[in-house]
């Protein structure tokens, strides 16, 4: 049975009756986790199964923000905290190889954790270069500020995960790094002449374009588009996105639940779809909402299809490797950076 094109969130630790009737009616492609659907590492790998048998979908990807720091669903004390993404850019000045060995091993251990609790995809590297006087909404999640090193430890991430059998979702393409609002909140606009945006913002995300799925920013680039923010804009998907970076794998929304988008779900969800996006993510767990997602969306087909299916088929066997040695190993390269995770 063909699945529609969204992602969404459920309510809390366990299914709802009403929440088991509209997935197996609505075909989600797949699911998002939040810290409200986790307690412990049974409950989440029972919650995960059964979110796949409710769609009789063994291969539906379970989603997650797992990029350590202050963006973290599972954590203590089950769960290890991790380093921000600073703390690779610290130790990347230090020494390149080893900043990139840190990122790559932090993320293989992330893997571990979400490969235990049957959690297939991570809304993990990030690509945004933030600038001075941005909204600290990216801030210590970055890596850094200059596009070159950016996209070197978003690819040593990627490999992490790749190397755990866990599949990246690239964000927030095409930048989120000169934001000056949090786009939870309001709809940031950033007016950056196009020739800058090139030159720093696209080009982090240049180098990344082949990974298997990216999702959106809800910012306004006003020398783009400067009625819409990318997740809404043909202009951005077609020419930035899908031309100037050239990422041509699943383009995902960001959450159509954020305050930066206007109008009603459903009117998001249309105009994400319109725009370009292959598949709409709602995160908030709101049932009300999630039928206007369903109500919206279409199934998957044609070139939305064969990116989603590509992506699922490009999730790799995991590698072995010994988690005790990883961490302490981890442990020893933040030292060297002089940083707390």
């Amino acid at each position: 049975m063909t699945s529609r094109a969204f992602i969404t969130g459920i309510s809390g630790l366990g299914i709802t009756d009403e929440e088991r009737g509209f997935l197996r009616e609505a075909r989600p492609w797949g699911f998002i986790l939040f810290k409200r659907n986790v307690d412990n590492p049974a409950q989440v790998a029972g919650l995960v199964a059964e979110l796949r048998r409710l769609i009789d979908a063994p291969d539906a990807p379970v989603l997650i923000d797992q990029e350590g720091g202050r963006v973290q669903r599972l954590g203590p004390p089950h769960w290890p905290v991790y380093p921000r993404g600073a703390v690779f850019s610290a130790l990347y000045d230090t020494d390149s190889q080893l900043g990139l060995a840190a990122a790559r091993l932090s993320a293989r251990l992330i893997a571990a954790d979400l490969a235990d609790l049957g959690i297939t995809v991570d809304c993990l590297p990030l690509a945004d270069v933030p600038v001075a006087g941005a909204d600290a909404v990216i801030g210590d999640r970055a890596y850094g500020n200059e596009p070159a090193k950016v996209a070197a430890i978003a690819r040593a991430v990627t490999e992490g995960l790749e190397q755990g059998s866990v599949l990246p979702v690239l964000k927030h393409i095409p930048g989120h790094g000169r934001a000056t609002a949090d786009s939870h909140f309001r709809l940031p606009t950033v007016d950056a002449p196009r020739e800058e945006l090139e030159r720093t913002d696209f080009a982090a995300f240049q180098p990344l374009a082949d990974l298997p799925m990216a999702m959106t920013a809800h910012v306004v680039f006003s020398a783009l588009d400067p009625a819409k923010p990318a997740t809404t804009s043909a202009t951005i998907i077609d020419q930035v996105i899908r031309g100037r970076i050239g990422f041509q794998g699943l383009l995902m929304s960001d959450d159509v639940s954020m305050n930066a988008l206007d109008g009603s779900i459903a009117d998001r969800t249309r105009a994400s779809i319109a725009a370009g996006c292959d598949v709409v993510l709602h995160c908030n767990g709101k049932l009300d909402e999630m039928r206007q997602v369903a109500a919206e969306v279409p199934e998957l087909s044609g070139k939305a299809l064969a990116r989603a299916e590509a992506a699922l088929a490009s999730r790799k066997p995991a590698q072995s490797f010994d988690r005790t040695a990883a961490r302490a190993e981890l442990e020893t390269l933040i030292g060297r950076a002089g940083m707390s995770a």
